[in-house]
């Protein structure tokens, strides 16, 4: 439940953040420098999340293959739920051929 509400309050103070920026800025345009850095602030918070999360537990290899497809795929502009769904499938499929 923790993570729950951890993942949660990420999501809403990234679109707080998100928003807060147009909001102040008004019709001025952003460097294009800062575009990037403000796309990059939700997976890197969520990374830090994840991170934070597993603390010294062991890392489930066929976890990291999911999310590693899913998050190749969504580099290569994939839809996002379609990445997901790939990254779920390959685990998935993993440990049903493992056992």
């Amino acid at each position: 439940m923790k993570l729950w509400l951890a993942a949660l309050a990420v999501t809403v103070v990234n679109w707080l953040m998100k928003a807060g920026g147009p909001l102040m800025m008004g019709e001025r345009r952003l460097p294009p420098a800062a575009v990037r850095v403000v796309g990059l602030v939700a997976p890197v918070l969520l990374a830090g999340l994840i991170v934070t999360e597993l603390g010294g537990k062991p890392v489930d290899w066929t976890q990291l293959a999911g999310v590693g497809v899913a998050g190749i795929l969504s580099v290569v502009r994939v839809p996002l739920l379609l990445a997901v769904a790939a990254g779920i499938a390959l685990t998935a499929g993993l440990r049903l051929l493992i056992g």
